[in-house]
């Protein structure tokens, strides 16, 4: 009864079901019949696969590109080992050439647990808009080619070689317009001085976890002016004075910051007011119930704030 009334189902349903079963299960659901496999093999569900819960070697992944992934893959997610032999890494030259063969419409690329260093920058996809590294290792000579794929995002998790020269080199990304740099403590004022005035297309940047002062701030403000999004938080040394020099942003809408650092509440509200075009702003590591909150909530309707942690006991 109940194998009748699976086989009764819709196509459509069917094809949500698969949408929502993990990679592995889905290739499973392939074998249940001829019906299934072909429902399986329709592209819709293949233009993005998340690998990240395998841990995956270069060997594994011939096997899925082969097997798995299609011509009409849009995103990808993988995870590797760090600190692993040559013959268990995720990526090679000879994989990323296969993968960009196979997959000519790859746009956005996640790394989890990567080591790159015998990657040439210049072999992953031409076709790259997103890309997205979280505790990868990476060479000293890398987002800089002839050939290099003409990023629009870049978001970087804790990886901890990127440097100043890393970032002048993300900054001859002519059409690059989001920029996360979370956990990369070897970026510096001299690195932000260097690479902002050619920066002045990107209209999202978040910084969390580094070690900037206020200068860099001045830096930004002085030559990011298409800044849409900015998100500032965890970067301790930061104080009033820089605060004070991004309200020329002018084109801002959506602004997060924190208190954990030396910014004031009276500060902040200045800058709300300072931001023609300021329409969302979030606020960590401050109470609700301060008088100051009703001030910023009159000029930035949208307003979410969030608590200092509880001290342990």
């Amino acid at each position: 009864m109940a194998a009748a009334e699976l086989a009764a189902l819709p196509e459509l349903v069917v094809l949500r079901i698969l949408e929502l079963l993990p990679l592995r299960d889905r290739l499973r659901a392939a074998s249940v019949c001829r019906r299934w496999k072909r429902i399986a093999e329709n592209g819709a569900l293949w233009t993005e696969v998340d690998l990240t819960p395998h841990k995956l070697s270069c060997r594994t992944l011939w096997h899925a590109l082969r097997h798995c992934l299609r011509p009409n893959l849009l995103t990808l997610r993988l995870r590797g080992t760090l600190r692993t032999t040559s013959r268990h890494r995720l990526l090679s030259p000879a994989l990323l050439s296969a993968l960009t063969t196979r997959c000519p419409h790859l746009q956005h690329l996640s790394l989890t647990e990567a080591d790159l260093h015998t990657i040439p920058y210049n072999s992953l996809p031409p076709s790259l808009t997103t890309l997205e590294l979280c505790c990868c290792e990476i060479p000293s000579l890398w987002f800089f080619g002839s050939d290099a794929p003409r990023l629009q995002h870049l978001e970087l998790h804790n990886v901890p070689a990127f440097s100043d020269r890393h970032l002048l080199n993300v900054s001859s990304h002519s059409h690059l317009r989001t920029l996360s740099l979370l956990g990369t403590y070897r970026v510096t004022d001299v690195g932000m001085e260097r690479a902002a005035p050619h920066l002045e297309g990107l209209e999202h940047l978040e910084l969390q976890h580094c070690v900037l002062t206020d200068s860099a701030l001045h830096f930004i403000a002085r030559h990011m002016k298409r800044l849409r999004v900015l998100e500032i938080t965890s970067i301790p040394h930061l104080t009033d004075l820089g605060l004070a020099s991004l309200a020329a942003l002018e084109h801002l809408e959506v602004l997060h910051l924190d208190l954990y650092n030396k910014f004031s509440l009276r500060a902040v509200t200045a800058l709300c007011r300072a931001l023609p075009r300021l329409r969302s702003l979030t606020l960590d590591g401050v109470h609700s119930e301060d008088e100051t909150m009703g001030e910023i909530r009159v000029v930035v309707p949208r307003c979410s704030f969030t608590p200092p942690p509880r001290p342990q006991a």
